[in-house]
Formats: structure tokens, sequence, C-alpha cells
């Protein structure tokens, strides 16, 4: 019986990590053991960004939701606590975009949180 040999799948699987390496600096866009050692690397880099990116919208809309409750005179943890009491349940996103985009809604919300 006849040996199958792997070169087409090997050569596909190859050219896969290359394409991917493409634009990389030097060697590491066409060395493949280079190219795979950058691609693996920058995907790690990948899936931990992803992660990252939920830490750092939620941190930016506090700093907006913040913001504006300073404007309003109260503060960030007195205002959410408050609209935990009142029953509202708003999540930060939203708020953020409310504080920019409708300030008057938002001042009315410091005032809900305020007599709770």
């Amino acid at each position: 019986m006849a040996r199958i040999k792997g070169a087409m799948m090997t050569r596909k699987r190859r050219n896969k990590t290359l394409k991917m390496a493409k634009g990389y600096w030097g060697a590491k866009s066409k060395h493949f053991k280079m190219a795979n050692q950058a691609v693996m690397k920058s995907l790690t880099y990948a899936y931990v960004g992803r992660r990252l990116k939920k830490r750092d919208f939620r941190s930016l809309w506090i700093t907006r939701i913040s913001a504006a409750c300073k404007l309003n005179g109260m503060n960030y943890s007195t205002f959410m606590h408050g609209l935990k009491k009142a029953g509202i349940e708003i999540n930060r996103k939203m708020l953020s975009e409310m504080a920019i985009c409708d300030p008057a809604a938002f001042t009315q919300l410091i005032e809900i949180a305020k007599k709770a």
C-alpha cells in the first residue's frame, strides 16, 4: 500500500499562517517559523484585548457618569446607591449616553436618586 504524504495540507496550513503574518516586519512575514511565533503571540494579545476592552469601556462609562454627577452636586457612588434604592435599573452604558446626549433627563434621575 502506498504511503500518504501530508505535503498539501502542510503547505495549506503554513500558507494560512503566512497570510496572517502579512505586514509583519522583516522575516516575520516571510519565514514560517518566525511568522508562526509572531502570529501565535498576536492571537494571544487579541484574545486578551477582547477581555480588556470590556473593562476599559466600563471604566469610561463610570468616569462619564461621575463627571455628570459632579456637575449636579453629587458623587457617583451616592447616585448609584440612590438609583438602586429607587428601584431604577439602567445600565452604566445607557446612563453615560444619557449624561452626554440628554442632560435634562439625567438631572431628573439625579433628583430621584437624591429623594431615595
